[in-house]
């Protein structure tokens, strides 16, 4: 052992002890990392070495019942770039002016940004963006984004809703039916790079979306169209707070439109106060008035309790009831009960109810659906209010009997008068025809459902007739149709304000169907303190009934006229104009046909007609009598002429006469009836 061994022994023995201590700790660390902790540094290096992406699910859209899209989802890009990653800012630049028009150096100066991320621009459509993507320029971000819009704005806004910039339904059939219209997002697991950047791997795992399912209703949006737009020229008209409206076919519940304004546009909500976004004749209840007095009718004609021709004293207009003063609009002396039912008698109707009775006065109300939700697809649907008896006052019969101390909403009416149009068996609403999924699985749909038999079909015929008499020559005259037997009921209801009923405030409201002797089409109409004069249901609603009908039987050949001799050719409506129709220039050939053989039309086809190219000759006036506006309106422009109307239902006159040679651009002008 040298002195020099010496010397360091003691160095070396500790160098070697601290190199076995390192040695031991390092083995221990490598036991504890792969061994003890192995599971869970394994998970965090698969996490940091890889990302899941979410796939998102394309919304289901919502249509008509003749698959009019009343949603659209658009899709659009948004275009990002990493600064830090770019390696050409100029062949960039270039590229996204070519697609927007604005100059190069406006990128240039978005892309020189310190950073690593910077947007370029948001909302750009495919056909821009798609040269931009081939290009597949290094450092560039492309996402791509979907957006819900609603094709026809404020018309269909309160029933279909609208979603929240995360596509969540916030309300209508949107909201809703949010799960199935929203379907399930996928996602996909890429690779990533030390350097952040990720990379698609076909090895690892990857889910597709489910896209929503389409949603279909029984909303016809040109009956939509035509009920909004003359509610919006009512509610001008009569300065109402609000005009509401519903149609439907009374033999099967399917709603056929369903609107009130004022409304909102789904596109901008938030331009709108919240309460326009209520549709109300789902949310709303109000107290009806004389349209409820069919309760009355139903219940005394189906107890034999009275017949249309007994006579009632109607007391010249007043009468006391229980100390309580009773009025008519006007004064009557004797009514029979088909003339209590035309015009509108509360002291009438107060005697009929007398003989009923408070209990079945209340169970025929109950019959009919009042005091309970009519489970209509929609949220928040009002129940209405109709007291038990035995939480009814002395004057209670009267009230109720007349449409007061009772709560309703219009969709209630409107099922309720269903029933009479439908022999008396009360149906539940419906809106949703089907629910189906992308691969045209169904996953919900609705037929007609019964709900009980209100009264017998001798009744409600009996009842029909003296509905048709309220419109023939009660107070619903406003709403009768010449050609068209029209059954209806007028209601003027005084609004309890704070306990007492105003002599100011209104709800002014007609519910009616035709034709009387098929039933096809129901509409109620409500407004909401309509200016004085306007509160008469038969000034008020009763009118836009008629509009609504009369734009609705001219557009549509499948509503039939009446088929037992109601109609009288000598009957001319002297409120009817003649109006000049709006033709689009989009739908006038460039070059005149002439009509003389078999063609065929929308689908449909027009017998003793063809078309011939026009050839500078003078052409001939097709014979369109006996047509529905809508098929004659079809073939006049087709000849390149131009149209006026007058009247309703089916042409019965035409100017120039069939066979008549004109020249392109000739008026025809046409009355129907």
């Amino acid at each position: 052992m040298t002195r020099v061994y010496q010397h360091y022994q003691r160095r070396t023995a500790l160098l070697s002890l601290l190199v076995i201590f390192a040695w031991v700790g390092l083995g221990y660390r490598l036991f504890q990392i792969q061994i003890i902790n192995g599971k869970e540094y394994y998970s965090q290096s698969h996490r940091q070495g890889q990302t899941k992406e979410i796939l998102p699910a394309v919304r289901g859209n919502i249509y008509d019942t003749n698959d009019v899209p009343l949603t659209r989802n658009t899709i659009h890009y948004t275009i990002a770039a990493d600064p830090t990653k770019i390696n050409n800012i100029q062949q960039i630049s270039k590229a996204m002016a070519a697609i927007t028009g604005k100059p190069p150096k406006h990128y240039n100066k978005k892309l020189a940004q310190n950073g690593n991320f910077v947007y370029l621009e948001r909302n750009l459509k495919k056909q821009y963006v798609q040269s931009i993507i081939d290009k597949d320029f290094n450092g560039l971000i492309i996402q791509r984004h979907s957006r819900r819009s609603y094709p026809h704005d404020n018309i269909s806004g309160q029933l279909v809703g609208f979603t929240n910039v995360d596509g969540q339904g916030l309300s209508g059939i949107e909201n809703k039916y949010d799960k199935y219209l929203a379907g399930e997002n996928g996602w996909i697991v890429k690779r990533r790079t030390g350097l952040g950047e990720t990379n698609l791997n076909n090895n690892y795992p990857k889910q597709d979306p489910a896209d929503g399912s389409d949603i279909h209703l029984t909303i016809d949006i040109e009956y939509q169209t035509i009920l909004h737009d003359e509610l919006e020229k009512q509610l001008k008209k009569s300065a109402a707070l609000s005009a509401t409206g519903l149609i439907i076919n009374p033999q099967t519940g399917a709603i056929l439109a369903i609107c009130s304004v004022p409304d909102f546009d789904p596109n901008n909500p938030g331009r709108y106060p919240v309460e326009n976004q209520k549709l109300r004749a789902i949310t709303d209840q109000f107290e009806p008035g004389s349209t409820y007095k069919i309760v009355a009718a139903t219940a005394a004609l189906d107890q034999n309790l009275v017949n249309p021709d007994d006579q009632f004293n109607c007391e010249n207009g007043t009468f006391e009831f229980k100390n309580i003063t009773i009025s008519d609009h006007e004064p009557h002396d004797v009514l029979t009960f088909a003339e209590i039912i035309a015009q509108s008698s509360n002291i009438g109707i107060i005697k009929v109810a007398s003989r009923i009775g408070q209990d079945q006065l209340y169970r025929y109300s109950r019959e009919f659906g009042f005091g309970s939700s009519t489970n209509i697809e929609l949220s928040a649907e009002a129940d209405g209010i109709l007291r038990e008896v035995n939480d009814w006052s002395a004057i209670s019969l009267a009230e109720v009997a007349m449409g007061h101390e009772v709560g309703i909403s219009a969709i209630q009416l409107a099922m309720a008068y269903s029933a009479v149009a439908n022999d008396g068996i009360l149906l539940k609403p419906y809106l949703i025809t089907d629910i189906k999924a992308i691969n045209n699985k169904t996953l919900h749909s609705n037929s007609p459902t019964v709900v009980r038999k209100v009264a017998n079909k001798n009744v409600m015929d009996t009842l029909t007739n003296l509905l048709v008499q309220a419109v023939e020559k009660g107070t619903g005259t406003e709403a009768y149709i010449p050609g068209w037997q029209v059954a209806g009921k007028t209601g003027t209801a005084q609004k309890n304000i704070n306990g007492s009923y105003s002599n100011s405030k209104f709800e002014s409201s007609f519910a009616g169907f035709l034709p009387a002797d098929n039933p096809q089409l129901l509409c109620v109409i409500v407004l909401d303190e309509p200016k004085y004069g306007y509160h008469w249901g038969g000034v008020g609603a009763a009118p836009v009934f008629k509009k609504v009908m009369e734009r609705i039987i001219n557009i549509d050949d499948s509503i039939k006229p009446p088929t037992n001799g109601f109609f009288n050719p000598d009957e001319i409506d002297p409120i009817l104009v003649e109006k000049k129709l709006e033709v689009p220039e989009k739908n006038i050939p460039n070059k005149p046909i002439l009509l003389s053989s078999n063609v065929v039309v929308d689908n449909e086809k027009i017998e003793g007609t063809s078309t011939t190219e026009n050839d500078g000759s003078k052409l001939v006036i097709p014979d369109v009598k006996g047509m529905s506006l809508k098929k004659a309106i079809r073939i006049l422009q087709r000849s390149g002429l131009e149209i006026e109307f007058a009247g309703s239902g089916r042409v019965v006159w035409q100017t120039p006469n069939p066979g008549t040679q004109y020249q392109a651009g000739a008026i025809c002008s046409i009355g129907l009836e």
